[in-house]
């Protein structure tokens, strides 16, 4: 019995999505048919490729090895199949796009409905990430289009979405809340929260601007919950000005004096061809980017 792409995407999806339920969404199919596509994945193999009791579901030590050229195979047939589309002057398929949690929320809508006005046959899939998770995801080829932030190098074609400035998040009662602007000296009375994200090399440049010493504040798993222990007064943050998008009620962004700001940017992957369809996306999104 030979494997077969539904098996390969059944696997991919299970591992990505960390569920069968989850997985049957994304492919549009039946639950029961991506479990049976894995179960004969594993017949075939002669062994699990996945642990099934675990949440989210995660791969064996096989699934693991075989993860990597399954994520080739799909990625490869999707390329085939747009290339058959782009030949026919209608771009389809699925692209998968990954992008930081601020993101998600503040920026990737606006591009999502000019792609699905512009290019109704094609699905957008997005995956959500801390900035490193996502900079590999498009590097391994989890996901074929990426907002990457203050990439290095910046990879060929890559276009500026924003530049997005850092601000303090205080609890709406703070006593510098409705200040202008603050520095990092006036919140040295607050205890420093920090997000596991990727905000912990703009804070230490934050210091270095200010003349002052960074002491490494305790890190909080998630942005949101960052936010939420903010809005609580347990202490105070320095985060994207796109966090506005998710600040809970009554909490707000004060701008910071000096500031700094990340650069994010949209790009294809950094070592791999970019198919029709991300190409596709690239040149729509050119609308609203700066090509750097």
């Amino acid at each position: 019995m030979a494997v077969n792409l539904a098996q390969l995407r059944a696997l991919v999806a299970v591992v990505d999505a960390g569920a069968f339920n989850a997985a049957a969404s994304v492919l549009e199919v039946s639950q029961s048919a991506v479990s049976h596509a894995l179960a004969s994945l594993e017949r075939t193999l002669g062994a699990p490729v996945v642990h099934r009791g675990a949440a989210p579901i995660r791969p064996t030590p096989l699934g693991a090895q075989l993860l990597p050229h399954a994520r080739q195979a799909v990625s490869a047939v999707d390329a085939v199949l747009s290339l058959g589309a782009a030949h026919r002057a209608v771009p389809g398929g699925v692209v998968r796009v990954a992008a930081p949690p601020t993101v998600c929320r503040g920026l990737l809508p606006d591009l999502l409905t000019t792609w699905a006005q512009a290019h109704p046959h094609l699905k957008v899939r997005v995956f959500e990430g801390e900035d490193t998770e996502v900079a590999r995801w498009l590097a391994n080829g989890t996901a074929d289009l990426a907002v990457l932030v203050d990439p290095d190098p910046v990879p060929d074609g890559a276009l500026l979405l924003l530049h997005d400035d850092f601000r303090a998040a205080l609890a709406g009662d703070h006593p510098l809340a409705h200040e202008r602007s603050v520095t990092l000296r006036d919140l040295d009375d607050d205890p420093m929260l920090l997000s596991d994200g990727g905000c912990e090399r703009y804070l230490r440049e934050l210091h270095r601007l200010d003349g002052s010493v960074y002491v490494p504040p305790p890190r909080i798993r998630g942005f949101a919950t960052l936010l939420d222990m903010v809005r609580a007064g347990v202490g105070v943050a320095v985060v994207p000005g796109l966090a506005r998008c998710m600040l809970p009620a009554g909490t707000v962004l004060v701008p910071l004096r000096p500031t700094v700001h990340r650069r994010l940017l949209l790009s294809g992957p950094p070592t791999r061809p970019w198919g029709p369809a991300v190409q596709t996306l690239m040149a729509s999104a050119a609308s609203t980017g700066t090509a750097v």
